[in-house]
């Protein structure tokens, strides 16, 4: 097993050297931890040579605790350090003026899933649009993508559906750091701040999280393992459908289904679909909130077999293609709002695009649509490769 050493290690190393005196502000939430699983706040709290004066959180809040969509519009103190706490989930999405006038940077160390609409990484690039516009400097404290950085996956979001689920246009999975990210999101897309990335230390761009020595925390309520992760990127479209995507259940993302899905006859004919690195099971399972609480939904667990074969986009996609040939009269989509977005449809909002779902309704083939993004695939590629630390 590998050691990688943590961008936010290396700062509590020699904060002196990265941080100077600076008034800090640090983004943080519970999964903000060294190897040792001790929280990234109460460490610098802890050292005379950090001058930590407020904290932000991301969506969930500082501790993890709001569960998937529900805003925060509060703002609170941290029951450990004492210190006040903003939340960027909120009536604000970006660190306002006044949250800015008594710190020098803001400090960025969160983990993210290696996914386009997971909101960590816009919650990053909204505190560095802020900082561009106040004066002030952006650390970001690199930490690994636990789905790995070599593979590129999925359609580019197209200008005019840009969102808190996706504001650039990067593909569903984009196979970089979060460091990686900020200097694309800076230059690429002229955030302009003035940005450090403090890098990690002994990760390579092949490595799986389980390789890296790391401490894996929860990043938020509904990403418990690194089995879920892999398979995010497929399964987070059912958020924009009827179907459940197993919210409410001890393994969301990893099983979908509805009460109208024949569990046996679904699993078995998306494991005809013979996709790469994956087995469907059958399976029955019944969500204790969110939709279908309390009922009996029949559907699939989704066992990744083999992780560099896997292709969980299209995988998503294949089982929403499947579920409405096989079901048309009871697959719905879902009706908005979604993440702060009242009018256009959530499916369409995860997508970044109208045409996916216009391809699923037309009968287009899982293979035909894979098809479809690999000039987005590529021309991202292209861009991303000047961007690549590791």
């Amino acid at each position: 097993m590998g050691i990688v050493k943590l961008g936010i290690e290396k700062v509590l190393a020699s904060p002196v050297e990265t941080l100077g005196d600076a008034r800090i502000g640090l983004i943080c939430n519970q999964a903000s931890v060294d190897r040792n699983y001790l929280h990234v706040a109460d460490l610098f709290r802890s050292k005379d040579n950090i001058n930590l004066t407020k904290l932000f959180g991301p969506q969930h809040g500082i501790r993890g605790d709001v569960q998937d969509n529900m805003v925060e519009t509060s703002h609170g103190t941290d029951a450990s350090t004492g210190l006040p706490v903003f939340s960027l989930y909120s009536e604000t999405r970006e660190p306002t003026a006044e949250m800015l006038s008594d710190i020098d940077a803001v400090v960025f160390d969160l983990q993210d899933v290696g996914c386009r609409v997971y909101t960590f990484i816009y919650t990053m690039a909204n505190a560095m649009r802020a900082c561009a516009n106040h004066g002030k400097r952006f650390v970001v404290c690199d930490r690994p993508n636990p789905i790995g950085g070599t593979a590129v996956e999925g359609n580019l979001l197209e200008p005019g559906h840009e969102s808190f689920v996706g504001q650039f246009p990067i593909p569903m999975r984009h196979g970089m750091t979060v460091g990686e990210l900020a200097q694309l999101f800076n230059a690429e897309f002229r955030i302009g701040c003035d940005l450090t990335v403090v890098t990690m230390d002994g990760w390579s761009r092949g490595m799986y999280y389980e390789e890296t020595g790391c401490s894996w925390v929860m990043p938020s309520p509904n990403m418990p393992t690194i089995d879920t992760a892999f398979v995010f990127p497929g399964t987070v479209y059912f958020e924009g459908t009827q179907t459940s995507e197993g919210r409410g259940t001890t393994r969301p993302f990893e099983q979908i289904g509805a009460p109208f899905v024949n569990a046996e006859r679904f699993a078995a004919e998306m494991n005809e679909l013979a996709l790469p690195g994956v087995y469907f099971r059958s399976t029955v399972f019944m969500p204790t909130f969110q939709k279908h609480a309390g009922k009996g939904c029949g559907g699939v667990f989704i066992h990744v077999t083999e992780r560099e074969a896997f292709k969980p986009v299209i995988s998503g996609i294949a089982l929403a293609g499947k579920l409405l040939e096989m079901y048309e009269d009871k697959f719905l989509w879902k009706e908005p709002p979604y993440e702060y977005e009242f009018e256009r449809n959530p499916f369409d909002v995860i997508s970044g695009t109208y045409g996916l779902r216009k391809q699923i309704e037309s009968g287009l083939s899982h293979r035909e649509i894979a098809e479809s993004w690999e000039q987005d695939e590529a021309a991202f590629g292209e861009i991303r490769s000047e961007y690549l630390i590791y």
